[in-house]
């Protein structure tokens, strides 16, 4: 396969799905995705970094390096424990990230993450809830990502995602910079 890769697949998913659990309305407290993202209008996310509103300087936010923790990310040590350990393994520099629910019966539609801040970024999901696998397609690929496994993806390509199960479909989806790249993107703040 060109456009999907499992990195992982033996993750246990418990300790993510009791810290989300464990925060009331958790899904409720952010609609930024679904009011204003029209593709993924059918998706819930629980922000966990997000871009530097300081840092878009008359840029695209699509175009806008910079990204830091959200205030409401401490209270997933558990999923930021997650992503810095695996920066780290892979060589990168965290980027965006969020936990998505995609509830039973809806879609994201086809698109491609257009910008600079995706042009240089490698896409990870990693699968907490699924109910008989998540189906994705990127470019004339397609997959059922299973509970527990972690994907690198290509989010340069036209991507879609389909929750045809009968449960809550839950994602951690997060971009790295791979660290060789760094000072050529992000400058002397490297």
């Amino acid at each position: 396969m060109k456009y999907f890769k499992c990195l992982k697949s033996d993750i246990d998913p418990a300790p993510f799905l009791e810290e989300i659990g464990s925060i009331s309305d958790a899904w409720d407290l952010s609609t930024g995705r679904q009011d204003k993202i029209a593709v993924q209008r059918e998706a819930k996310a629980i922000p966990l970094r997000g871009l530097r509103k300081s840092a878009i300087r008359g840029r695209a936010r699509r175009d806008v390096h910079e990204s830091r923790w959200t205030t409401g990310s401490a209270q997933y040590p558990v999923a930021r424990a997650f992503l810095e350990s695996f920066a780290k393994e892979q060589a990168s520099i965290l980027g965006r990230a969020k936990i998505v629910c995609l509830p039973a019966g809806k879609r994201v539609y086809p698109h491609i993450d257009r910008g600079e801040y995706y042009r240089v970024r490698n896409r990870y999901h990693l699968v907490l809830t699924s109910t008989h696998g998540s189906w994705m397609k990127a470019g004339d690929e397609e997959v059922r990502m299973q509970q527990g496994e972690l994907w690198w993806f290509d989010n340069d390509q036209m991507h879609e995602a389909n929750n045809d199960g009968d449960q809550d479909r839950v994602h951690m989806i997060f971009d790295m910079l791979p660290s060789h790249l760094a000072e050529d993107v992000l400058g002397s703040a490297a």
